[in-house]
């Protein structure tokens, strides 16, 4: 006789069989193309992962099992449904080592890890891991803190400006495009921060690496235009709602898509 299920190990089971049953060939083929090559990708798409995390919602001993299928999509999921209160310290170091693909690393920093107490003291520990998806780890927080966080201070992001312009060497595809991402992030939350930004952006421009110079080129032509400047205007004199609660709100990957799409 085998090991009695708890009820969490079989509802993990049951929805691993319900995505196994919607599983895609022919996404999982599109999805390669894009660089998203886990160990086990089953070609489901993020609003159908959506749905369902909004259908079970929050719950981390859920999560814990859901992460434990190995499955990137059902990784999502957990990501997702946990309680960003509930996240440990340890949680966060055994999932950054298991990061496999950009889809995933973007998909649990910037919906769960990025609301937890850890974020800040995780983005700038991250940025020395060795591995591609582990440093990308610590730029995507940096990168999703500038969106979601908006009660932070100046300060914070601009402590982050020389991290990004060390990390802009690093000629990794994943990475440099990371650090570009929390580039233009940081450069489009207010004016203050888009005139530093700019200024990173002209030093990465006269840098050696190419790696720094596209970084920078790409940052520049963004925080420079007049769309991006006339929306951070726009932004500073609309009334400022109440902020929100870093470890118990989720925002719509729909709408952080389209405010700061990241280039993978």
């Amino acid at each position: 006789m085998g090991p009695i299920m708890t009820r969490t190990a079989r509802r993990a089971r049951q929805i691993l069989r319900e995505f196994e049953a919607m599983g895609n060939p022919a996404n999982v083929e599109g999805m390669s193309r894009y660089g998203i090559r886990s160990a086990s990708v089953l070609g489901i798409t993020a609003p159908v992962v959506r749905a369902r995390a909004k259908a079970l919602g929050r719950d981390h001993e859920l999560a814990a099992a859901l992460w434990e299928t190995g499955v990137m999509e059902v990784r999502i999921l957990a990501a997702l449904t946990d309680d960003p209160a509930l996240v440990t310290d340890a949680q966060m170091e055994a999932w950054v080592r298991e990061f496999d693909s950009w889809a995933l690393c973007d998909g649990v920093c910037s919906v769960l890890f990025d609301r937890t107490p850890f974020a800040v003291a995780k983005t700038r520990a991250w940025l020395r891991r060795p591995e591609e998806y582990g440093r990308r780890a610590g730029f995507v927080l940096m990168a999703a803190l500038a969106v979601h966080d908006k009660a932070a201070p100046d300060r914070l992001f601009l402590s982050f400006l020389p991290l990004i312009e060390k990390g802009a060497s690093d000629g990794r595809n994943f990475v440099k495009k990371a650090v570009n991402w929390a580039l233009r992030g940081i450069g489009k939350r207010n004016l203050a921060l888009n005139a530093a930004a700019v200024e990173v952006c002209r030093r990465l421009v006269a840098r050696e690496e190419s790696a720094a110079r596209w970084v920078g080129r790409d940052a520049l032509a963004e925080l420079t235009s007049a769309r991006t400047l006339a929306r951070i205007r726009t932004a500073r004199s609309r009334p400022r709602g109440p902020a929100r609660t870093r470890s118990r709100r989720r925002r719509s990957a729909d709408t952080r898509a389209q405010t700061n799409r990241p280039r993978t």
